[in-house]
């Protein structure tokens, strides 16, 4: 006899999918329901920024699974469905028609969603963000060659972006409040390698600037207008300054909030016993950080469902996944792992100006929290377990490409 437990699931990404994956995969056999606020099947994002605007992808390269596998695994896969409400005493979650879904466990996977800038001419017609395929398709359509794109924001969005414009022949201008390109991600050290990249490919590259105002003219976007009176002029704007999580359900439904996201135990429990939070909105105890981390990286959303879902049917183990992240960017392709939001120093491995080096951040004691590897790609296990052992190495021999990664395990 099946199961007569209902799981539901609440997002429509990544994340989402590979919940209602885990569970088959689990032998979970009671009822799945996955709510979507978008029309698409669940996909994943990095693409939109990556291969879509380079022409390299098509929405069915990166969509998780077509149509038939949801009806194969007997998924009631709900799409253009926003989640109006979670009632936690009464275990079911409110659609906006007035009909509700009743659940034994409940997984909230609802991402984030682009910040938007409070400046005049935010809501100007050719002003983009990205996010969602729709998004990606707009923008995609004004990346024509000989035409000017303007960006605020020079994180990774931003800089992913402008290196898809500037390989189609559009001319960009990217402007950050911050001195470099990335830095609260990666530090001056590194951010430096990612000015100079950009710099390299023709980038109007604007540091320590403010946008006050996107220009218009008949109620379209025609460029930017900065703190100091100069102006950026461009076809189009694409406003990349972060995103917000979508962490509206959670607050809702009680549950306990913080960190910018929602709290979870290191199975990604919430504080509601039969809910789950993964992805974007999670902030989750790291067992080998001993501390909270909230990252909106495709990693979480690929690999904490199956710990979630573990959870969910009486299992639970931890999340113990290093932070990892990876963006291409002409010719630079790169991963990054670990969690550095403070360091001492960055020691670099290779050649740094002919970008084929690995960077490490490392503490006062000479213990590597992170590692980053630019076009050389055997060394990211060598670095987890660098960052895994937690012990002092020598930074003039992390240095040194001759001394092999594993010798410093010590």
């Amino acid at each position: 006899m099946g199961s007569s437990k209902t799981f539901v699931i609440v997002g429509g990404g990544l994340a989402a999918a590979k919940a209602a994956e885990a569970l088959r995969d689990k032998d979970f056999d009671g009822r799945i329901v996955l709510i979507a606020e978008e029309e698409h099947l669940p996909y994943e994002r990095p693409p939109l920024s990556k291969e879509f605007l380079a022409g390299k992808k098509t929405l069915t390269d990166f969509t998780v699974h077509n149509s038939a596998w949801y009806s194969d695994h007997a998924v009631d896969l709900r799409l253009g469905i926003r989640a109006a409400a979670v009632d936690p005493a009464g275990h079911h979650v409110a659609l906006p028609d007035g009909t509700t879904v009743a659940y034994d466990k409940l997984l909230l996977a609802t991402g984030s969603r682009s910040r938007h800038l409070p400046i005049p001419g935010s809501d100007a017609a050719g002003v983009h963000y990205l996010r969602t395929f729709e998004d990606a398709s707009a923008l995609n359509s004004v990346l024509a060659e000989g035409s000017s794109l303007a960006v605020v924001g020079a994180g990774w969005i931003g800089l992913e972006v402008a290196a898809s414009a500037r390989q189609r022949g559009v001319d960009v201008a990217v402007v950050e409040t911050a001195k470099l390109p990335l830095l609260a991600a990666l530090g001056e050290e590194v951010g430096t390698v990612f000015a100079n990249l950009h710099r390299e490919h023709g980038v109007d590259l604007r540091l320590q600037s403010q946008v006050e105002e996107i220009t218009t003219d008949g109620g379209k976007a025609t460029g930017l207008k900065l703190h100091d009176g100069s102006t950026v002029t461009a076809d189009a704007v694409l406003v990349a300054v972060g995103a917000q999580p979508n962490t509206e359900l959670a607050e809702q439904a009680g549950l306990s909030m913080g960190d910018g996201g929602v709290l979870v135990d290191a199975s990604l429990r919430t504080s509601d016993a039969d809910i789950y939070a993964v992805g974007d909105i999670a902030a989750a105890d790291h067992p080998l950080y001993s501390t909270r981390i909230r990252t909106e990286h495709w990693a979480n959303a690929l690999k904490q469902p199956a710990v979630a879902v573990a959870g969910m049917l009486g299992a639970p183990t931890q999340y113990a996944e290093l932070p990892y992240f990876f963006t291409d960017q002409y010719d630079l392709g790169m991963e990054y792992a670990g969690h550095a939001p403070r360091y001492d120093r960055v020691v670099f491995r290779g050649d740094v100006d002919g970008r084929e080096f690995v960077a490490f951040w490392l503490d006062a004691e000479n213990r590597v929290l992170a590692g980053m590897n630019v076009n050389i790609w055997d060394v990211l296990d060598d670095v987890k377990e660098l960052i895994r052992s937690q012990s002092p190495v020598d930074p003039d021999r992390l240095a040194d490409p001759q001394v092999p990664l594993a010798e410093l395990r010590n």
